[in-house]
């Protein structure tokens, strides 16, 4: 009887987990790309890929990240004249669609410009700066800079992006996401925003 019930149980959990899977991965995409080829490419790419510098790149980026942004945008949590309007409308299963649209691109880091000003940034991100309390962006997201679902993939972004996005979270105009970035972006100097921005757009 023992034998029999943890059989039952092992194939209950196995039917759990593969309705979990199948639901997570029940987005649709099809719509993902109408939504894609009709507004978002104008400013991100048809492939994620934003060839402005002042738009992020989405493309692998973590859907739920995404998604979440997506609501904050929705909600005003998130403060953007662009975004707002454009995620008015949108449900949240358009989001989730979304995410998982831009997630599945791909693209690659850029060349370097700069080796001087990239080790700078390369020491940045790897390692803060202990004179100043600043801690090392990798010990957030990861060596790579490809996040998390709930921290950001960095991997490849726009230098220019980046920049934009710690001043405002040094100005708080951002304050929708981790509070303790804040704080990281008040203890970077001009140089060292700079340098790290320079050094998150060649990795992937």
């Amino acid at each position: 009887m023992h034998k029999l019930g943890s059989y039952l149980l092992t194939v209950a959990c196995a039917a759990a987990f593969s309705f979990t899977a199948v639901a997570a991965d029940k987005v649709d995409l099809a719509r993902a790309e109408e939504i894609v080829s009709g507004r978002c490419f104008l400013c991100h790419g048809l492939e994620g890929e934003s060839a402005s510098p002042v738009f992020p790149r989405l493309a692998g980026q973590h859907s739920e990240y995404i998604a979440r942004q997506l609501a904050d945008f929705q909600s005003g949590k998130r403060k953007s004249d662009t975004m707002k309007p454009q995620a008015e409308e949108l449900t949240p299963l358009e989001m989730k669609a979304l995410g998982a649209y831009f997630e599945a691109k791909k693209f690659g880091g850029r060349k370097v410009k700069d080796a001087e000003l990239l080790a700078v940034g390369k020491y940045i991100f790897n390692r803060g700066n202990q004179f100043s309390g600043l801690p090392a962006c990798a010990s957030c997201h990861g060596p790579q800079g490809l996040g998390t679902p709930q921290l950001p993939r960095l991997a490849g972004q726009h230098p220019r992006y980046v920049e934009d996005q710690l001043k405002q979270f040094n100005s708080r105009e951002r304050n929708n996401d981790n509070a303790v970035m804040h704080t990281v972006a008040s203890k970077l100097t001009e140089l060292e925003r700079n340098a790290v921005a320079e050094y998150i757009a060649t990795l992937e």
